[in-house]
């Protein structure tokens, strides 16, 4: 089985129009996730997803974008597989569906959707800032424990 299959995929959905805040923990959840040899799943485009992507190409980590789009084209810099759905905001589910566990930074009315898709799937799920409306998201407060806890409960789960 090739490496990269049995690395450990971890989903970062989150806010399309972070502060520039938000965005530096995103890129350091990114960054975090690389580092633990994880490969990043986002939706590919600006926000959060941008910031993750830049944060795990910085150290050398595989991202992939689940597109909304047909044209891969819009993907932002950052990714390295683009993956064009052409299915808009269905997009979401594919991108919860292929994660093994999720981190969600920040707030927005598609993050809310994904949550929703993760809980609904029983995916596990950490939010950094994000939608409080679950006990089943699990709160952090730093980019390394996010990761921490995504990874530690994907392994759980499986």
């Amino acid at each position: 089985m090739p490496s990269s299959l049995k690395k450990i995929r971890i989903g970062v959905i989150g806010t399309s129009e972070p502060d520039a805040r938000l965005y530096r923990i995103a890129e350091e959840v990114g960054r975090e996730i690389a580092r633990r040899d994880g490969v990043l799943i986002c939706g590919g485009l600006g926000g959060v997803m941008e910031a993750a992507a830049k944060g795990a190409q910085q150290k050398g980590g595989l991202t992939i974008g689940i597109l909304p789009t047909e044209d891969t084209s819009l993907a932002n810099p950052y990714i390295d597989i683009p993956i064009a759905t052409g299915i808009g905001e269905a997009r979401n589910i594919i991108i919860v569906r292929s994660a093994e566990a999720l981190i969600a930074i920040g707030k927005g009315f598609g993050t809310l959707s994904e949550i929703s898709f993760a809980l609904k799937m029983k995916k596990p799920l950490v939010g950094i800032e994000t939608w409080d409306v679950s006990s089943q998201i699990l709160s952090a407060d730093k980019p390394s424990e996010a990761v921490e806890k995504a990874i530690k409960l994907a392994e759980e789960a499986k």
